[in-house]
């Protein structure tokens, strides 16, 4: 068995594959496999993986376009490891990293660990930190949700910043609900917060994440934009499924109501169709939501964000 299985989902990136490739060569080990599913990509990108020359490498391609969440369980369903961990194919490590990272979780014994990452847009760099304060230290699962009105560690909802335990695949908690283009991970951190036993949060940085790419999902203004509606109404099927399930379900409504608002800031990059689409289902989840949760919330989003979402619901009725 392979110590850490590295899974990189990739599309068209040949601007960025080069330095992603060369960042995971810097990171090898003869126990470590680096699994590249290619998801359909047009350009030259399988072929810079091919001759890449990268130890342990396994390319896995799709003739057609499946999506993130279909490509990285494709590559888990590939992966050999004792630990998983996932890169984007537009975005790099720094030297060293992964070896660390499999130290930390080692020697910690949890089910995963989260890191520090760097923001990158363009030549400028940024920190960002994990919410959880507490560093090298076993933690329940739970713990990485609450308090409410706090940002916690399902607000830091990417896969990347992050090495799991193999056992968690054996718990169907790695795997990705593959009609979900966008919103994914956000549906996946609640998960893996809500049924794995422990994690820890350790200082250590070396994901490095490139903003800003025009191919992104996150720069597309269709349809694969509204699926955070989706990916937030499953987490509340999670969680009314849990017999402890109310304790958690007012840091959702707010982490749903912050992210409702922040689309209607962003509405204009959607055309007029989307943008009546993305209102009505913002209007018909805000009344679904529990009144005096919404009354709770709203104020406590900030008076911007108030008001976008304070014109789709009567604030009287919830008060």
């Amino acid at each position: 068995m392979s110590t850490l299985s590295v899974i990189v989902p990739v599309r068209n990136v040949e601007p960025f594959i080069t330095d992603t490739l060369m960042s995971l060569r810097r990171n090898a080990r003869t126990d470590f496999e680096f699994i590249v599913v290619d998801d359909g990509s047009t350009d030259a990108t399988p072929d810079l993986v091919s001759d890449a020359g990268l130890p342990g490498l396994s390319l896995i391609r799709n003739d057609a376009p499946t999506g993130p969440s279909a490509a990285r369980n494709r590559g888990l369903a590939a992966a050999g490891g004792r630990y998983v961990t996932f890169l984007d194919g537009d975005d790099w490590l720094a030297p060293g990293y992964l070896p660390a990272a499999v130290e930390a979780i080692t020697g910690l014994g949890v089910d995963f660990v989260k890191t520090d990452h760097v923001k990158a847009t363009g030549k400028a760099r940024a920190m960002a930190r994990a919410p959880e304060g507490r560093r090298g230290v076993a933690l329940p699962a739970r713990s990485g949700i609450l308090p409410e009105n706090a940002t916690t560690m399902v607000d830091y909802p990417n896969v990347w910043s992050g090495i799991y335990d193999r056992s968690l695949i054996d718990r169907g908690l790695l795997s990705f609900d593959e009609d979900l283009h966008t919103a994914e991970d956000r549906l996946w951190t609640w998960r893996l917060h809500l049924h794995a036993d422990t994690y820890a949060v350790v200082p250590l940085v070396g994901v490095f994440y490139r903003r800003e790419v025009s191919q992104s999902l996150t720069q597309i203004g269709d349809e694969r934009q509204l699926q955070f509606f989706d990916a937030h109404d499953r987490v509340r099927d999670e969680l009314a499924a849990l017999d402890d399930g109310d304790l958690y379900l007012p840091k959702l409504v707010r982490t749903y109501c912050a992210l409702i608002a922040f689309h209607l800031s962003r509405a204009e990059r959607l055309d007029p169709r989307l943008r009546k689409e993305l209102r009505s289902r913002a209007a018909q989840r805000l009344a679904d939501m529990p009144r005096n949760l919404v009354a709770r919330v709203l104020p406590a989003l900030g008076p911007e964000r108030e008001q976008y979402l304070a014109e789709l619901v009567d604030l009287e009725a919830v008060a």
